[in-house]
């Protein structure tokens, strides 16, 4: 899999960008802030329609537009496709596939695969479980994409309900028997139902997707810190408890038992729900728990651990992904000049394999030697007044 073309339009810095790539091995370079992780970026929304580096759409659109396009044609086994993508700064996004207008953006997910690694990655080890929840979610979209619907239809009823619970929270408090508090508390049980419909689909995934991320994750991190504690990865869930008492303590994945968990525990929290005016239960409380040895890697690794951690997850997502099939798209965003030797040539090992390799660095002596001689093409991206601009290095 690789992508043949990339054309750009009023995306961030980019006013204008229209690139052939090929596979093998393309580097970007250029001074920090002048638009080459913008490129990457976009190839990375096009594969996951979310950026590793912003929450939202809008700071994607370049300042005073009213929207970008991302256009990208990927190759996977000879086969083309073509996807366009119209963000808007207000407003729902657009996508096509060719020229077949698409419903959703959704519709996109799984054309291009890709795998990324970049500074933010940090944030995987030692940020907030949304980081990590992000990770799993996006993973997901790219292996099944239908659970992107999943977790917009968790997301949607999240905010209604939680809207609910704010907003009539004298109401529900007065019970059934008041004809408001009766009207609301009939409404919050529809959404319950739903909650718990969608939330016990989305666990069942992560779950499934954690057991498969286990094994290769400890494997590539003892590959990249053979010296540190041992890695292991578990998940943490608002429905540990009463998934233990539904199953009397045995493994399962099966959403039936999740949704039925997750109705007991909102049935069970439903007063304090109330009091505070937000939903407690639910996949969007759980985390990736990462651990080194008996202590949680998030306030207890090392810089250099952080790092191996985060490099690992990403490996063994690699693993994952060119096991279901053609190889995903490698994107490293200006990670060697952060990493030592050990850490580069584990990387240099999976990029040496991989069908299609682009690359961000400041300088172009950033590369390790031997990924550097597998080079097919070199970029220089330049800036003036506030524009991006590109001159092929030739390889």
């Amino acid at each position: 899999m690789y992508v043949a073309e990339l054309d750009l339009r009023d995306f961030r810095s980019w006013a204008q960008l229209h690139l052939e790539l090929e596979p093998g091995v393309t580097v970007f370079a250029g001074r920090n802030g002048h638009g080459k992780t913008n490129i990457v970026e976009a190839v990375r929304y096009t594969s996951t329609l979310s950026s590793h580096r912003v929450s939202g759409d809008g700071p994607l659109v370049g300042a005073g537009k009213s929207n970008a396009r991302v256009s990208a044609t990927t190759v996977n086994g000879g086969r083309a496709l073509t996807t366009h993508l119209l963000l808007n700064a207000q407003g729902a996004n657009q996508a096509q596939i060719n020229r077949t207008r698409l419903k959703s953006p959704r519709e996109l997910l799984g054309v291009l695969r890709t795998v990324m690694f970049s500074p933010e990655d940090l944030r995987l080890v030692n940020g907030e479980p949304q980081e990590r929840r992000r990770f799993l979610d996006d993973l997901l979209a790219l292996q099944t994409p239908r659970l992107a619907g999943v977790r917009a239809d968790y997301e949607k009823v999240l905010r209604q309900r939680n809207a609910l619970l704010r907003s009539s929270s004298a109401a529900l408090r007065r019970g059934y028997e008041d004809e408001a508090g009766g009207s609301a508390l009939t409404t919050l049980d529809v959404w319950d139902a739903q909650l718990a419909a969608h939330g016990s689909q989305l666990i069942a995934a992560r779950l499934l997707l954690i057991d498969a991320l286990a094994e290769p994750t400890t494997s590539s991190y003892a590959a990249v810190a053979p010296e540190s504690r041992p890695a292991s990865i578990r998940a943490k869930s608002t429905l540990d408890a009463a998934v233990r008492e539904l199953a009397g303590g045995e493994r399962v994945r099966d959403p039936a038992i999740f949704e039925a968990a997750m109705l007991s525990e909102l049935g069970r929290r439903r007063r304090e729900e109330i009091e505070r005016g937000t939903t407690l239960v639910g996949p969007h409380r759980d985390d990736l728990v990462l651990m080194l040895g008996d202590a949680p890697a998030r306030g207890y690794a090392s810089h250099g651990e952080t790092w191996s951690y985060a490099l690992a997850l990403h490996l063994a997502e690699y693993q994952l992904l060119a096991a279901a099939g053609s190889d995903p798209v490698l994107i490293l965003d200006d990670v060697f000049a952060e990493l030592d030797a050990k850490r580069r040539e584990r990387l240099v090992h999976v990029a040496e394999g991989a069908e299609q390799v682009l690359i961000t660095a400041a300088v172009g002596d950033d590369l390790p030697g031997n990924l550097d001689d597998a080079v097919s093409a070199r970029y220089q991206v330049h800036m003036e007044e506030g524009v991006s601009g590109i001159e092929r290095l030739g390889a």
